[in-house]
């Protein structure tokens, strides 16, 4: 009996359609009529009674009735609403669960029509406005259904998702959704600004916020994505326009809060709006993060509105309340009378969407064409400009961590920072004066520091060693030693390398080219038993990373250069002798074998292999040296353990595979370098390596006990250096003239 019912409304429903132009008194009481029975009658579930309404001509019907009723409502006022309310939901229930009807009321127009509706509602919504539109409560149930509609007729159904995508309907439901319940707006409400004070305002509110939840799952269902079938990126349906009514909402989780009305005092009559502000936060957040990841236009428009808010965000400065959220952010006091679990549960998820912004915050720091934004150099009590000055104010503000317990501002600022400062010019201005940020990264480098706030501490200070100019001012504050202080290269942090490739990466570029030494002696002298560069050694001893084990010796490498670089002359008494001790302290059996796994497992990487032929030559000319470089040289290679897949070098191609475990001997390697004419294999390399096997054999160089071992050297490699001396086959003048000092050398 319901499907002849149903059969019978949908042909009277076509019937009132044709007496439309006939304009008769209560037509359109009869067509709410009509479409609310209708409508009724769907809400049962009965598959075949919806394909056969499908097959009629209802989904014509329903659209051109939606259209007469949407301009009639104009001159009519609101005798078409009820009717409007009604096939709205005859068009929702048609749909639901059948990509048949779904189909055909998308060939006849209808979401199309639906859309415009939509958009009609969303005209007087002005920007990011804080204050409830007003609206009746029929008007709030028709809005509430159209987007129910919506949400019914895209739900797995592509054809329908990217017509509205084309449409533009998630940035029309966005700005209704948004202006109709603003995020915690019902803690402002005042029942006086009712223009109907006959309405029931709990109603209304209720409306209002079911609205909004709908809103947000038909934004999600057209944006799709990772639920659709897990590869299909989601659909591009915001830019920076949307920017200012998401960031605007989170506006209601800043302090101060204020005291909720009279109507929504108690727990119980709130329950639902504290949800749905809960919920729409969550949805915020990850929108936020996700346009700031895949979205080049978002990152740009958000570094650009820090200066221009009007001209960008419609008067939101939308960045600038970005990091107002992430620093006084908050949650609710009202949430303190949810049950433990539930306010465990929202603080977590609160703390999560924080996350999530503080990574959206980074990716705009990090978009390269955001560095003349972000960096301003026009006020000079703010330097590096208003973004800078905020992040270096984080890190001054919150580097007491047991104090303020503010990782994530920590963590923001110093990856934001390690992001802008990848040009020398902005680097050198972080770190001198008036910013000096070193001493107050510095302070960051405790045992106990949470590993998230050591990578981005860690990571800037990679950023700022890089400049030649910043090397002293580091220095000065200690960060060698706090480095080492901190554990980052004990066993411990073993889990986390990037952090500790990263500090690696540091004590690099601080020894490199240390013509004043200040660094070198921070990382070699500090008590000798546990000196920074022992704990590197260590590290690389035990790792099995590519990138651990070859950037760590190179750390070796640029301290042996600046040690042996620097003239003695230049330096005073106290750092004459220091120098001294350093290099004893490299004139080790630890420190020459590093050097000797250096060249021994970088067949692939000929930099390396010179770096550590380089490092031997240098340490073959001090006392006692050349007879530990040469035992290095000819002592078995300890196995290593090396995993195919790490990190890039930086001395490398990214593009070359890791190197897998070498040869026998570190001479072994310096021999298939002279004997291998492979054109990747600088002549400078061969050149070094015939200087270091030339200097060995030189008289008084290596212990006259170990003439026996000198010998084999010679032997295993003369015949390879007298053919290069020869110039045998294609040649370099310097490889020839490097192989005939070496033989002289022997010869003496």
């Amino acid at each position: 009996m319901a499907g002849n019912s149903a059969l019978e409304s949908a042909s009277k429903l076509g019937d009132l359609l044709a007496q439309l132009p006939l304009n008769q008194a209560n037509q359109w009481s009869d067509i709410e009529r009509t479409a609310q029975s209708l409508a009724n009658d769907l809400r049962s579930k009965n598959v075949e009674q919806q394909t056969a309404l499908g097959q009629t001509l209802l989904p014509q019907t329903l659209t051109s009735l939606l259209k007469s009723a949407t301009s009639d409502v104009q001159s009519s006022g609101s005798t078409c609403k009820p009717a409007i309310f009604e096939l709205l939901r005859v068009a929702a229930n048609l749909c639901m669960d059948h990509d048949d009807n779904r189909g055909v009321l998308l060939d006849a127009g209808f979401p199309q029509t639906v859309v415009g509706l939509l958009e009609s509602y969303a005209e007087p919504v002005k920007p990011a406005q804080q204050e409830p539109l007003p609206i009746s409560i029929p008007d709030l149930k028709i809005v509430k259904t159209a987007i129910g509609f919506l949400l019914n007729a895209s739900v797995g159904y592509d054809a329908v998702k990217d017509r509205l995508v084309s449409l533009e309907a998630a940035m029309t439901i966005l700005k209704l959704s948004s202006a109709i319940y603003p995020v915690g707006a019902w803690q402002r409400y005042d029942p006086a600004s009712e223009e109907d004070s006959a309405e029931d305002p709990a109603e209304k509110w209720s409306l209002r916020s079911t609205l909004a939840s709908w809103s947000w799952r038909a934004i999600e269902e057209i944006r799709g994505g990772d639920e659709d079938d897990g590869q299909r990126p989601p659909r591009a349906v915001f830019g920076p326009d949307a920017l200012p009514l998401l960031i605007s909402q989170l506006r209601a989780f800043v302090p101060p809060y204020p005291e909720p009305p009279s109507i929504f005092s108690t727990p119980s009559a709130r329950r639902s709006l504290v949800q749905t502000d809960y919920d729409i936060y969550e949805q915020i957040c990850g929108l936020i993060e996700s346009l700031c990841l895949d979205v080049e236009d978002v990152r740009l428009s958000l570094a650009r509105g820090l200066t221009f808010p009007d001209g960008e965000h419609g008067g939101v400065a939308c960045l600038s309340e970005l990091l107002t959220f992430v620093e006084k952010g908050d949650y609710p006091p009202y949430w303190s009378s949810e049950s433990a679990g539930e306010r465990a549960a929202k603080e977590k998820g609160f703390d999560l969407g924080k996350g999530a912004l503080v990574k959206a915050i980074v990716e705009v720091a990090g978009e390269e064409k955001n560095t003349d934004t972000l960096w301003d150099d026009s006020e000079a009590e703010k330097p590096g400009g208003e973004f800078v000055n905020r992040m270096v104010e984080w890190i001054r503000t919150h580097k007491s961590l047991k104090e303020t317990n503010r990782d994530d501002l920590i963590i923001c600022a110093t990856l934001s920072l390690g992001n802008i400062c990848r040009r020398d010019a902005h680097s050198t201005a972080i770190v001198g004066p008036p910013i000096s940020l070193g001493p107050d990264l510095a302070a960051l480098l405790e045992p106990d520091t949470d590993i998230k706030v050591k990578h981005g501490v860690i990571g800037l200070l990679k950023h700022l060693a890089q400049s030649q100019g910043n090397r002293a001012a580091l220095g000065q504050a200690g960060i060698i030693q706090k480095l080492a202080a901190s554990q980052i290269w004990g066993e411990k942090a073993d889990m986390v390398e990037i952090v500790q490739v990263a500090a690696i990466g540091v004590a690099k570029h601080m020894c490199n080219g240390d013509s004043k030494l200040d660094n070198t002696f921070s990382l070699v002298l500090p008590p000798e038993d546990d000196s920074p560069l022992r704990q590197i050694l260590e590290l690389v001893k035990r790792s099995d990373s590519i990138a651990v084990k070859s950037e760590g010796t190179r750390v070796l490498v640029n301290a042996v250069k600046s040690l042996w670089s620097t003239d003695p002359k230049s330096l005073d008494e106290e750092k004459v002798k220091k120098r001294e001790a350093a290099m004893k302290a490299v004139v080790t059996e630890p420190c020459v074998s590093a050097l000797a796994r250096l060249i021994g497992r970088s067949k692939r990487y000929p930099t390396l292999i010179n770096e550590g032929v380089v490092a031997l030559s240098l340490i073959s000319t001090h006392p006692n040296g050349g007879t530990l470089v040469l035992d290095s040289l000819l002592n078995p290679l300890p196995a290593e353990n090396i995993r195919t897949t790490s990190q890039p070098l930086s001395a490398v191609s990214a593009t070359e595979a890791s190197p897998v475990t070498g040869p026998r001997r570190a001479l072994d390697m310096l021999i298939t370098v002279l004997r291998d004419n492979n054109p990747n294999v600088p002549a400078e390399v061969r050149s070094n390596v015939c200087a270091l096997l030339g200097h060995l054999g030189r008289k008084g160089v290596v212990a006259e006990s170990r003439g026996v071992d000198l010998q084999r050297m010679e032997d295993s490699t003369r015949e390879l250096i007298e053919g290069l001396a020869r110039a045998e086959g294609p040649s370099n003048p310097k490889v020839v003239a490097a192989a005939k000092r070496a033989l002289e050398a022997w010869q003496q």
